[in-house]
């Protein structure tokens, strides 16, 4: 197969947009892979929105947060712009400047209460040309034993997202760590600064266009002796 070849979209995933093709393990050429895997060409798919009826708790759920959000002056259809069902988890992709508002109904509206925020994690698709970083939030309800996801997207060149410590404070060192390694910016963090990298490192090393090994690294408060002056245990 030629590299510029689109392979068929793997059986049962129905596509929303094709937004690559992904060349080898790691996306490197000549010797750069080192997987065994450097002829492996197939697209990079993103899942398709969901339609109602989404079935189950779904339903339940996404009536309460249209309900949760129009009583607070904001439609639905604003703040979000798909809902994904994959695997039997449901993600509400959310426009950032509606975040806040959509994690504060998450919070505090009876029916959804989902009281606990797992994190952030940042995903970089450098083909997704316009939503080449995305935010994900994990929310856990403890009341109503639901899980759900929240992804938000933005461009390379504008990768700014407000930050939700404000509404669920144990974020504030996951939002750190996504700014870290992917380079978001979470707007209104209270301290956004670097949490395992030292403050003066070039660039955000999980980024897919970082370069890949051969450079020194000192984590923050921590440092590696060298081989002969580590402990032995045999």
């Amino acid at each position: 197969m030629s590299e510029s070849a689109v392979p068929a979209v793997p059986e049962g995933v129905r596509e929303l947009d094709i937004i690559g093709v992904r060349h080898g393990a790691f996306g490197a050429s000549g010797s750069g892979d080192t997987s065994g895997f450097g002829g492996l060409v197939e697209p990079i798919v993103m899942p398709a929105p969901a339609v109602r009826p989404f079935g189950g708790w779904f339903d339940e759920v996404s009536d309460e947060l249209e309900l949760s959000l129009e009583a607070r002056g904001l439609p639905a259809t604003d703040a979000i712009e798909k809902v994904v069902i994959y695997r039997d988890e449901i993600t509400y992709h959310v426009r950032r400047e509606h975040l806040v508002a959509f994690a504060t109904a998450l919070r505090d509206e009876p029916g959804l209460r989902f009281e606990v925020c797992l994190g952030v994690n940042g995903v970089h698709y450098p083909h997704e040309t316009g939503r080449e970083l995305h935010a994900v939030y994990n929310f856990l309800s403890i009341t109503h034993n639901t899980r759900l996801r929240v992804e938000v997207s933005v461009p390379d060149d504008d990768a700014r997202i407000p930050s939700i410590v404000g509404v669920y404070p144990a974020n504030d060192w996951h939002e750190r760590e996504t700014w870290d390694f992917f380079g978001i910016v979470f707007d209104g963090h209270p301290a956004l600064t670097r949490i395992l990298m030292p403050d003066d490192w070039p660039g955000h090393p999980q980024r897919k266009d970082y370069p890949l090994g051969g450079i020194p690294v000192e984590y923050k408060g921590g440092t590696i002796p060298p081989p002969d002056q580590r402990r032995s245990y045999n």
